[in-house]
């Protein structure tokens, strides 16, 4: 049973990372394909530096900034130093590592595995040699690791070291005497001592990878509408090109309920990635949500009042009366207006090819605007709002902004005279008027909330600022340069 237990895991484990081929993003998740390239990026980067490393191997103050300073793991106390393992040999007592040349990081990615890592080196030692002459050592090393990709306990992608060695090319003598004898007693002690040296870098590196692989689980604040947690769906899928994460995009509200909104029909057809490049595709499902989280906070209503519109739009009685006199013609002159728009249900968001835009449905009741008291409505419509929506990526967000295409209203009532009139040709009068008066107050504060935009997941630090924008059917994509 252990066996066969065991045997299914294996089998799930290679399904789950083998190479990505079908283009389909079956889930509402966002699905990220991070471009090998990246990857050596992080891992060079966290050679370089880092402040994640520093308490694991100790103050850096040699020229080699990050995990290779001289009293770090290489340094003075470490395994090269006086009192190592060159401590045994008397004739080179005191020989330590003084310099190691910043590794030059190359990768392959493999398809249903992880990752083959190469590190190439050079390493500078100094010591006492024969009859007590300084003495210079420089060797070429190469590290190569396989590393496997697989999910944490937090259920976050991480990589693992598997298997380590390393490969001791030239050793030359820069300055001091050594005798021969004693330059192959070196060259067999290194031979013993850089596996052990280097691998723990090579797992020191992955560590700080690691870390930034954990970023992809997060909770991402979206103001006072709530929040958006992101998990992994699925195990990471591996090509020979780039790794493919597949994750959950949770909306919660405020007081921490998950929102549910309708799913696609049909799975996203996501375009190829081209070599060089990193892509993250973002769902209908979150845009929904966003606009569906506005309308249950009441946030997309609004009471216009003449204050939040310019002075050539008219918001007096005189003036919509003028508008639609067969409908009006009774009501007093000269009294300002109120315009109380409610949205009773969530805003419909398409996103078809090069194109993205927003449906909102609203109830508007136009009233005298009085200092005190409710006043009776003058008149009650049923719009429709068709928006545009411009799309702009940031390093952490996808933001919008909205333009009002068009607007159609039917009236409803009125409450000063009974609707004996034609409500179509009343309704197209009014509909130029509202146009203005909604441009004008209304986009701008729908403009305002949408500042929270829509979260991208933290990928290895991958900036999309810089993304080209693509609108497909039911997602957004964006590419950017490796």
């Amino acid at each position: 049973v252990q066996l066969t237990t065991l045997g299914m895991w294996s089998l799930l484990l290679l399904w789950g990372l083998a190479a990505p081929c079908q283009g389909l993003l079956e889930t509402v998740g966002t699905l990220a394909r991070i471009d090998k390239d990246e990857l050596g990026k992080a891992i060079q980067n966290s050679l370089v530096g880092g402040p994640l490393l520093q308490n694991v191997l100790g103050s850096v103050t040699s020229v080699n900034q990050g995990l290779l300073g001289s009293r770090g793991l290489l340094g003075g106390g470490g395994l090269l130093g006086y009192g190592g393992v060159f401590g045994v040999v008397e004739e080179l007592s005191g020989l330590k590592v003084e310099e190691l040349t910043l590794p030059q990081v190359s990768l392959k990615l493999l398809p249903g595995f992880g990752v083959q890592l190469s590190l190439h080196t050079k390493v500078g030692l100094a010591g006492s040699g024969t009859l007590g002459g300084f003495l210079q050592l420089a060797a070429e090393v190469n590290v190569s690791s396989r590393v496997a990709m697989g999910i944490s306990s937090r259920g976050t992608p991480i990589l693992i070291l598997k298997r380590c060695s390393t490969l001791l090319g030239h050793i030359s003598l820069l300055s001091g005497l050594l005798p021969t004898p004693l330059l192959g007693l070196a060259e067999q002690t290194l031979f013993k001592v850089l596996p052990g040296l280097l691998c723990p870098v090579v797992d020191s590196v992955l560590s700080v990878v690691n870390e930034l692989l954990g970023a992809v689980l997060s909770l991402v604040p979206l103001g006072p509408l709530g929040s958006v947690e992101f998990t992994l769906a699925t195990l990471p899928l591996i090509s020979n090109q780039y790794i493919e994460l597949d994750i959950n995009s949770i909306v919660k509200s405020v007081a921490g309920d998950i929102i549910d909104f309708p799913k696609p029909p049909k799975p996203i057809k996501v375009p190829p990635k081209e070599d060089h490049t990193s892509q993250v595709t973002v769902p209908l499902y979150l845009f929904s949500t966003i606009f569906g989280l506005l309308q249950t906070n009441g946030a997309l209503d609004i009471d216009i009042t003449p204050e939040l519109v310019p002075s050539n739009v008219p918001m007096t009685t005189t003036d919509l009366t003028a508008l639609v006199p067969e409908v009006l013609g009774k009501v007093p002159r000269g009294q300002q207006l109120l315009l109380r728009l409610q949205v009773k249900q969530a805003p419909a968001v398409t996103l078809q090819k090069k194109k993205a835009a927003v449906s909102i449905a609203a109830n508007i009741r136009v009233l005298p605007h009085l200092p005190a008291g409710t006043p009776d409505a003058l008149l009650e419509l049923n719009g429709v709002m068709t928006l545009n929506a411009q799309l702009a990526p940031s390093a952490t967000k996808l933001h919008l902004s909205l333009s009002l295409e068009r607007l159609s209203v039917k009236l409803a009532s009125s409450f000063v005279h009974p609707l004996i009139v034609d409500k179509h040709q009343a309704a197209s009068h009014l509909e130029e008027w509202l146009s203005d008066v909604f441009r004008a107050a209304y986009v701008p504060k729908l403009n305002v909330d949408l500042d929270v935009g829509i979260p991208l997941p933290k990928v290895l630090n991958v900036d999309f600022g810089n993304a080209v924008l693509e609108v497909i059917e039911n997602a957004v994509v964006l590419t950017v340069a490796s």
